[in-house]
């Protein structure tokens, strides 16, 4: 301590535009008490506590958590073509208020965004209506495959493809030459890959034989873990074939954990997505919970549950999502063969990975928790789709992106607060502890909780993000382990702007935070 309040007197820190001061931060190397300096959106310094004496600006985060703004790397905002489901605006808000600053968009929409020009013709609808900043996911055309190679990284540096069809994604690739050309031209192109993994052919098969489900608990029947496990194990030899960056999204059973985690165990550039519909609900849920939770990939069962949890826990899932995909409660309501997979998920996120992981976790504290949150919550997507250095961190030179958090707060979730244009929640109704309070995007607040529990929104000035660093910024040739987590500049200077650190495939697989316990978890949640 007495080192820290010698450098807080060598610190210059007046013109800040603001001064968050007296909370924990979360940092991606530890957390602790920490004061952070902003200034044009940008985090410059992060401080000893109380050290900072000027500023425009002071917010007090005292008995609160500072977080790094999170990163939702699966949403369906449904722009263009499917506002009737869900609005950009409306998205965006449900997702700064819980915490989310950066979302990656999907590309299933009407049209869909195959080309170029498709991603730039979606960024003039969205532009000057989003709280949040964004990118996309380029679609593969099952008729135009190698036009995936036309994006520019700054236009989509990743693309994701459907591999079986549901109500909003029918461009399929359904044989083994369109899949071979995908990783064909992403390799020559370095795109990264996304791949709703499930194996259309297999669930053709066993609609002819069952014919369509008329209840809601025989739906997994009709989807199940086989036609997972037999598209993951296809792509697991794509990957090895061809040395693209694989990343699958919503895995939900056990069976595809334990085969990605042997395969990135081997070295091979493929990671995972889970969801908090997984983390949250099985097959028990079913019946009581009916449309809400028909979903693609079906929800299972409880030793898939716990299997994903303890990918999560022990750092074998590289990232948390939300598969934000709503639709219009009216929809949820038909029949089961006809009513629509997916369910609304950015707001929810944050708050139902923290509390079950303390349900999880009970003898771990929160600090425990918060990390790990932050690390399939920010750092990981941050570090999967090429945005470290910008986003992800709390550190000198990145995005002032933070989440103030309540980690006491206990609430319902209840029709009146749901932001999404849907309307409706498989949450409502539960009792959560731990709020988002305030969420700061780029140094602005674009979310804020009073104490009466109104919620306030700002500025939907959110940006289309360019790939990789701010312009004025170099990438470090420093291992990120020789960060310190305190910087200070040398007296009579202004602040050390940090490079950012880089991100390759081995650092991705070496990731930065280590489990918490994680021989003891994993045998625990197995």
């Amino acid at each position: 301590m007495a080192e820290l309040k010698e450098l807080a007197g060598q610190i210059d820190t007046e013109n800040y535009d603001l001064v968050i001061h007296g909370g924990t931060v979360v940092t991606h190397r530890d957390v602790r008490p920490a004061d952070l300096g902003i200034r044009n959106g940008r985090i410059v310094a992060v401080l000893p506590p109380e050290s900072a004496t000027s500023a425009y600006e002071f917010l007090n985060a005292k008995g609160k958590y500072v977080l790094p703004g999170m990163i939702d790397s699966h949403v369906h905002f449904r722009t263009p073509g499917m506002t009737n489901k869900e609005t950009w605006q409306h998205g965006s808000r449900a997702a700064v208020s819980g915490g989310i600053t950066t979302v990656m968009d999907m590309p299933n929409t009407e049209p869909p965004m195959f080309t170029p020009a498709d991603a730039h013709f979606k960024h003039g609808i969205i532009s000057g209506g989003s709280l949040v900043d964004f990118r996309f996911h380029a679609g593969v055309d099952p008729r135009n495959v190698g036009g995936v190679g036309a994006f520019a990284p700054e236009e989509a540096n990743s693309a994701k493809a459907f591999l079986t069809s549901h109500h909003t994604a029918s461009h399929v690739l359904r044989d083994r030459e369109s899949l071979e050309e995908l990783f064909r031209v992403s390799a020559e192109r370095d795109l990264r890959l996304l791949f709703h993994a499930e194996h259309d052919a297999i669930f053709s098969m066993l609609d002819r034989w069952h014919g369509e489900p008329r209840e809601y608990r025989d739906y997994e029947a009709h989807r199940p873990r086989s036609g997972a496990i037999v598209a993951v194990a296809g792509l697991i030899e794509l990957v090895r074939r061809y040395g693209v960056s694989a990343h699958i999204v919503h895995v939900s059973s056990k069976e595809e954990v334990d085969m990605l985690s042997a395969a990135a165990a081997e070295g091979l550039p493929i990671t995972f997505e889970v969801t908090t519909h997984h983390l949250s609900f099985t097959a028990n849920d079913t019946e009581r919970c009916g449309a809400r939770i028909r979903l693609s990939p079906a929800i299972r069962d409880k030793a898939d549950q716990d299997r994903l949890w303890s990918a999560v826990i022990n750092g074998e899932a590289m990232t948390v999502g939300s598969d934000h995909a709503p639709h219009p409660e009216e929809c949820k309501m038909l029949l089961p063969h006809e009513a629509p997979p997916g369910l609304p998920g950015t707001q929810e996120l944050f708050h139902a990975l923290f509390n079950g992981l303390r349900s999880r976790l009970p003898e771990h504290d929160t600090e425990d928790l918060l990390r790990i949150c932050s690390r399939v919550l920010s750092d990981g997507p941050a570090r999967k789709f090429g945005l470290l250095g910008r986003k992800g961190r709390i550190a000198a030179g990145y995005d002032a992106d933070l989440v103030i958090f309540d980690p006491s707060h206990r609430w319902s979730l209840n029709h009146s607060s749901i932001q999404s244009l849907c309307g409706w929640s498989a949450y409502q109704g539960w009792i959560f502890t731990g709020v988002v309070e305030r969420t700061i995007r780029r140094g602005e607040t674009v979310f804020e909780r009073t104490a009466e529990g109104e919620m306030r929104f700002g500025e939907p000035n959110g940006t289309w993000l360019p790939l990789g660093r701010y312009e004025n910024s170099t990438p470090s040739k420093t291992n990120d382990d020789q960060e310190e987590s305190i910087r200070e500049a040398p007296t009579g200077s202004s602040e050390k702007i940090l490079p950012p650190a880089s991100s390759t495939d081995k650092e991705i697989l070496e990731q930065s935070h280590p489990p918490i316990n994680g021989k003891r978890l994993a045998k625990e949640f197995r």
